[in-house]
């Protein structure tokens, strides 16, 4: 699975946009906050000690209305410990933000110990959190956002939250802050002086945040109106700490950041970059790693290669998390249904595949399961490089896209666990979603409802090619896949194609990268975000692996992202998917099914579409009779 990008800020916040090679288990949570946001479910049952029961079957203290998190009430933390798995790789730093330690494994610790000032819904929509702060549009010509956190809002070693945090971390999020030693690329251009895996708020908002170091106020100005400016700011690594480290008064930091002045800033950049990445089962003095969310590290608490415990944030202001310790195994995802069985992990979020569904209905009473659409979404794409069989024949394209038997797929390998999956005729909404019939209607040509093999026959004839060898590439050890490939094999050398499985263990690590195939199968995910498919199809995007390029494609991109106008921005998303289907480029499959498997006692698991899995709302989680 791959993540569509957000800027560092809101990923530090949200654990989205992780730029993945696994599909298998979901992401991490969409929340550090550990707070309810406003619109929250009816507190009927909060602090009654009633149990409820969800319309999923699963255990809840408080009802659950809508995408938000429930509100439980007065909330106290009880003592004993969750497990939960992502994944089998260990920890690495307490800044999940950089190129060589953003993933979901770091992500599903580190988020809990963040707040920002949202966080995605069950449904992926953006919901304010204003337990952490307040933020409002208050001017359109030019785009200006004030800022305002809580006055309550402290890191755990006591130091209060400021605007002094959100400065820095732009100034580490800003491409244009480069660093005077480092080496050239091609173009002659240095490279950013942190190591940040975004460049956005830099990129948008050109000058500093305006606020004191020591304000709960700050203001941001964008160069031009941005239609994602509500995710772009998220949280913050504490600026505090870097200071100290760097050997800097905190308001000389932030003066140097508001100056973008990269050598005062370069001790403060080595910090950042280096000093939080951590050998296996060694973590730093907790001065180094303090959290402003509902967990933080717990002393002793990691065990290289086994897991790593979090506990309860007793300096938190906000809801407290409702069960002292969080303990995140870092166990082989093929381990999980059984560990789950044996108590050694209480949530799970295995592949969704008719097997695991079976194993996890063969525990019974013991376990509750959930399942449901994801904001995941499966998708064949050409690669129109040098070397690829399609990168020059619009006929092969239409052929290949005219034999995929993408009902056949979803009828086979997704009904059987989630029997509402329909094929998925867009790549920017969902069919779940309330504008997905529009959309397809003004951009969907039904002709590809079911292969058309004579036609795929008459358009590889027409091509000149004999027997074209599509080589569809994807990272091994996926069933699911492997048994995808094999279908469309079996329709489209009908058509006159040679299909050849060319699955990788390096697929996204080596193949991908070096265009070593003709056509790659895997997802792309995304929560809350409007604009982002532009890093995907537009011809500079940085995540346009295929080679794509279409001007029109391009201009509807750049008018969609540098809209306020939600109807604009609707137009633009129809035209481009229209667009994107005359090209026959990225053919969507499916949404993602999901799947959560939990113990039957622990309260409050609540399944999400939206990209950050089952950990969004994990402080809310507890032991129930």
């Amino acid at each position: 699975m791959k993540y569509t990008k957000l800027s560092a800020a809101a990923a530090l916040a949200a654990g989205s946009a992780l730029m993945l090679s696994a599909c298998a288990p979901a992401g991490p949570a969409a929340s550090g906050d550990g707070s309810e946001a406003a619109g929250s479910g009816d507190a009927s049952a909060s602090g009654s000690g009633e149990v409820l029961t969800g319309d999923k079957g699963q255990k809840l203290t408080a009802k659950a209305d809508g995408p938000s998190m429930a509100d439980l009430g007065d909330v106290k933390t009880e003592d004993g410990s969750i497990a939960y798995s992502v994944g089998a790789d260990d920890f690495l730093s307490y800044n999940g933000v950089q190129s060589n330690t953003y993933t979901t494994y770091n992500s599903a610790v580190v988020d809990r110990m963040f707040s920002s000032f949202y966080y995605f819904g069950t449904d992926g929509s953006i919901i304010r959190n204003e337990d952490f702060g307040k933020y409002e549009k208050v001017s359109d010509d030019p785009l200006k956002v004030k800022y305002t956190i809580n006055e309550d809002a402290k890191w755990s070693d006591g130091t209060p939250v400021t605007a002094a945090d959100f400065i820095v971390q732009w100034a580490a999020d800003n491409p244009t802050i480069t660093d005077p030693n480092g080496e050239k690329d091609e173009e002659g251009n240095l490279p950013p002086l942190f190591d940040s895996i975004t460049g956005d708020p830099g990129t948008y908002i050109p000058e500093a945040p305006e606020g004191e170091a020591d304000s709960k106020e700050f203001t941001v100005t964008y160069a031009e109106p941005y239609a994602d400016w509500e995710i772009l700011i998220g949280s913050a690594l504490p600026a505090h700490v870097i200071a100290e480290q760097s050997g800097m008064e905190l308001t000389e930091l932030v003066d140097a950041a508001k100056a973008k002045d990269a050598e005062a800033l370069a001790p403060a950049a080595k910090f950042w970059n280096e000093k939080w990445d951590f050998n296996p089962g060694e973590l730093p003095d907790p001065a180094l790693t303090p959290s402003m969310g509902p967990y933080k590290f717990k002393e002793n608490g990691w065990q290289a290669g086994q897991s790593i415990t979090l506990e309860a944030n007793p300096e938190y202001w906000g809801t407290p998390a409702a069960t002292k310790e969080l303990v995140l195994r870092f166990a082989d995802p093929k381990t999980h249904v059984q560990s789950l069985q044996n108590g050694d992990l209480d949530v799970i979020e295995p592949q969704a595949t008719v097997d695991t569904l079976e194993q996890l209905k063969g525990l019974g009473d013991q376990v509750n399961i959930q399942t449901g659409d994801q904001l995941t979404w499966e998708h064949i794409d050409y690669n129109r490089g040098k070397g690829s069989v399609f990168a020059d024949s619009p006929e092969l394209r239409e052929a290949f896209a005219l034999c995929v038997p993408r009902q056949d797929i979803v009828d086979k390998l997704i009904k059987p666990i989630y029997p509402e999956a329909k094929v998925m005729n867009a790549r920017e909404v969902f069919p779940f979603q309330d504008t997905y019939d529009e959309v397809i209607a003004e951009s969907y040509n039904t002709e590809l409802d079911q292969p058309n093999i004579e036609k795929a026959k008459e358009l590889v004839e027409k091509s000149g090619v004999d027997k074209p060898t599509v080589r569809l590439g994807y990272q091994a050890g996926n069933p699911r896949r492997t048994e995808t490939v094999a279908l469309i094999k079996s329709s489209c050398d009908q058509a006159g194609f040679d299909i050849q499985d060319t699955n990788s263990t390096v697929f996204f690590k080596e193949v991908l990268p070096a265009g070593d195939f003709d056509a790659a199968l895997f997802a792309w995910s995304g929560s809350g975000q409007k604009a982002s498919g532009a890093n995907i199809y537009k011809t500079t995007g940085a995540q346009n692996q295929m080679n794509y390029s279409n001007p029109e494609v391009d201009a509807a991109w750049d008018k969609l992202a540098s809209s306020l106008d939600e109807a604009e921005q609707f137009e633009q998303v129809k035209k481009i998917e229209k667009l994107l289907w005359e090209d026959f480029q990225a053919i969507p499959l499916y949404a993602h099914p999901g799947i959560v498997g939990h113990n039957a006692n622990v309260a409050n698991v609540r399944d999400t579409a939206a990209q950050s899995g089952a950990l969004w709302n994990v402080e809310q989680w507890k032991r129930v009779q």
